[in-house]
């Protein structure tokens, strides 16, 4: 008799664990809805997730494409092209599949966020302002003592005097 409500007691006992459970799953979820974020998981049509083999082989092929994209953004940032723009679409493309490209992305997302908040701050934007200025009297100071010195000529035409 007593293992019998023992029983009843662990079935109750995880009965509220899964209600628990539920509730923070569901507030989790509320929270990313509020916030516009998707579920984190595979967005692979249905049909592929059902079948394991498709699944898996779907899974490659969009690492083999991501990883395509990512190698071609990391060449372009030494050399001329939008390599960041390029790394971060081969990182959204890894995110329609992988959670953790889906994570990398939404931390991505909220650091841009605090820092176009942060540029938008009054004092901040006063402080770029007045040294965009003083950057730019220092270059107008050089470019007039070089055409004071050396007049409309070209670096390489310049003779020794």
């Amino acid at each position: 008799m007593n293992t019998g409500s023992n029983k009843r007691g662990e079935a109750a006992v995880a009965a509220g664990r899964a209600d628990r459970a539920e509730g923070a799953a569901t507030g989790e979820a509320a929270d990313r809805k509020e916030r516009g974020e998707r579920p984190l998981g595979s967005r692979a049509p249905r049909f592929i997730q059902a079948r394991r083999g498709l699944h898996i082989s779907w899974q490659v092929g969009v690492f083999v494409i991501g990883l395509a994209v990512v190698a071609a953004g990391v060449i372009m940032l030494p050399l001329p092209g939008p390599g960041w723009v390029v790394i971060f679409a081969g990182m959204a493309i890894w995110g329609t599949e992988f959670a953790w490209a889906q994570l990398v992305l939404r931390w991505t997302k909220r650091k841009v966020t605090e820092a176009a908040q942060r540029a938008l701050d009054p004092k901040v934007r006063r402080r770029n302002i007045i040294l965009t200025s003083i950057g730019l009297v220092i270059v107008a100071v050089l470019a007039g003592i070089y055409f004071y010195r050396f007049g409309l000529v070209m670096p390489w035409k310049i003779k020794d005097q």
